[in-house]
């Protein structure tokens, strides 16, 4: 069992307390980036913290899997805000340079369409442009417009709204008029289109959402501000995988006097007086605290660790009939042989975009073409291969468990379809060259990492799932419970788990509260 446990306190809180550590106690459940994250910031607020993860090792959807001498990591691989993560150390007295090392991905990622040709995604911007020209000289001005607006959108909808903990409906009024400036309404599709006239532009400028659950064609035009930001901050890698960040991030809270600790299935959140009051494992132990993070499936802790609590906003049925985000299908491999002209990122396309996109999210129908996301860290770290190998993560968006898939029988074929199209397409003979191999589908998101539906991330973002229509920060139906994660607000992906746990910051009491 992994169960990181704390030093002892400081030598000065011993003398004043015989030993015994008096601070606050806070329990957070889940070890994804948001609960890390939020530990790591309660700590700095004076609480004792005890990180409660139902798996064997910390991480959540940020898992790390060991297998043949690969290091699989099984969920995350961009980071597009290292500051986000500066932050963290800073608050724990360190700097993060000092325990985890980022790499900037160059080219970010390397979009292969059906035709054969590419569009090379970077943070140059005379590249940038020369990339927009060598496909479609006409579209150069567009894309000029589109990068302008996507910075206006990118200080009103990130550094504003990202940062609005959405405990009332105020700030959404107030910001109705900027939501309407920008035609929020708009889906960023549809917004691309109208600056691109090149297909292939308009999948290179549009695809984004996918990597947080969104679909292209019904995610507001907001998702825009994704190209500045990382025009800005740049795409990253971790060097020793997305696992060195989980790991230095447990070194952060366990350096703070807290602990995370393994194989704790939380089975109910403790409620007393419309308050929580801490947890009840699967194996009836209870653990007391003040205040109660939940970084788990923001639907599955309303639905499952709140069952017994009656519930105003996130009943059973809003739950039920809530939109979430698409499923995956994951396959993690190794190959004896390195690909050295693959890409660290490479999407590769299908013949359909909009067809595709309706088969998964709206008619959630397995297709027989697929689109690709292809992952190769070791073309940035090759220790995370063995010698003269490559290991790889490829992800096909399909859809969630809405969907009439038997994924026991429907799996394999698939893997088998995916092999062969990479095979032709990216990696020669690759089916000879494996010697790794590991699959995950929305059935494993749905019974591994308590996902509802098997969205592979929660709630889709559509507008009416966002900001003050997400599940809120401070929870809705229960004091001293706050929420964080892909599910509540501001949303999935790297960047918005990990400032869902910044906005504890304001709506969390201090632990001097508790005193």
């Amino acid at each position: 069992m992994w169960t990181h446990r704390a030093p002892p306190p400081d030598a000065a809180r011993h003398a004043q307390t015989g030993g015994a550590d008096l601070r606050p106690h806070a329990v957070v459940i889940g070890s994804g980036f948001g609960g890390l994250a939020a530990a790591v910031r309660l700590g700095a607020r004076g609480y004792r913290v005890s990180v409660l993860e139902r798996l064997d090792a910390p991480g959540g959807r940020a898992y790390v899997f060991a297998q043949d001498g690969f290091t699989f990591d099984a969920g995350p691989t961009i980071i597009t805000l290292p500051f986000l993560f500066d932050e963290l150390w800073a608050l724990a007295g360190k700097r993060r340079e000092d325990d985890v090392q980022f790499v900037q991905t160059d080219p970010f990622y390397r979009l292969v369409f059906d035709d054969g040709s590419h569009f090379e995604c970077s943070g140059d911007p005379v590249r940038m442009r020369a990339e927009v020209a060598r496909l479609s000289p006409g579209d150069v001005q567009g894309y000029e417009r589109f990068l302008a607006i996507s910075e206006k959108i990118y200080s009103f909808a990130f550094e504003q709204l990202g940062q609005i903990p959405f405990t009332s409906f105020a700030p959404m009024i107030q910001a109705g008029p900027r939501f309407a400036y920008h035609r929020a309404d708009q889906s960023i599709f549809a917004f691309v289109s109208s600056m691109f006239r090149d297909p292939r532009l308009r999948i290179a400028f549009s695809f984004h959402p996918l990597f947080i659950g969104g679909n292209p064609l019904a995610a507001t035009k907001l998702y825009a501000l994704v190209s500045f930001l990382e025009g800005k901050y740049g795409v990253h890698f971790a060097m020793g995988g997305t696992g060195a960040l989980v790991k230095g991030l447990v070194k952060l809270i366990e350096g703070q006097g807290s602990r995370v600790l393994c194989n704790m299935d939380v089975d109910e959140i403790v409620v007393e007086a419309g308050r929580a009051r801490g947890v009840r494992l699967a194996d009836g132990r209870v653990i007391d605290a003040q205040i109660v993070v939940s970084n788990a499936d923001a639907p599955f802790t309303y639905q499952k660790l709140l069952r017994n609590h009656p519930r105003k906003r996130w009943t059973d049925a809003k739950i039920a009939n809530a939109r979430y985000s698409m499923g995956l299908l994951v396959w993690h491999f190794g190959t004896k042989r390195r690909y050295e002209d693959v890409a660290h990122h490479t999407i590769l396309l299908g013949p359909r975009y909009e067809g595709l996109l309706r088969d998964i999210f709206d008619r959630k129908r397995l297709a027989a073409d697929f689109s690709l996301y292809l992952h190769r860290p070791t073309a940035t770290d090759p220790s995370l291969a063995p010698p003269g190998c490559d290991c790889f993560y490829v992800l096909a968006p399909v859809p969630n468990l809405d969907g009439n898939v038997d994924w026991a029988t429907a799996a394999e074929p698939l893997r088998r379809a995916i092999a062969a199209r990479l095979g032709e397409r990216l990696l020669p003979d690759l089916e000879a060259q494996l010697i790794s191999s590991r699959l995950i589908t929305p059935i494993d998101f749905r019974d591994r990492y308590n996902a509802v539906k098997g969205a592979g991330f929660s709630l889709e973002p559509v507008l009416l799932q966002s900001a003050w229509f997400r599940p809120h920060n401070v929870s809705e139906e229960v004091e001293n419970l706050f929420l964080v994660g892909a599910g509540s607000h501001p949303g999935a992906g790297v960047p918005g788990v990990i400032s869902s746990a910044r906005i504890l910051d304001q709506v969390a009491p201090h632990a001097s509260h508790f005193a």
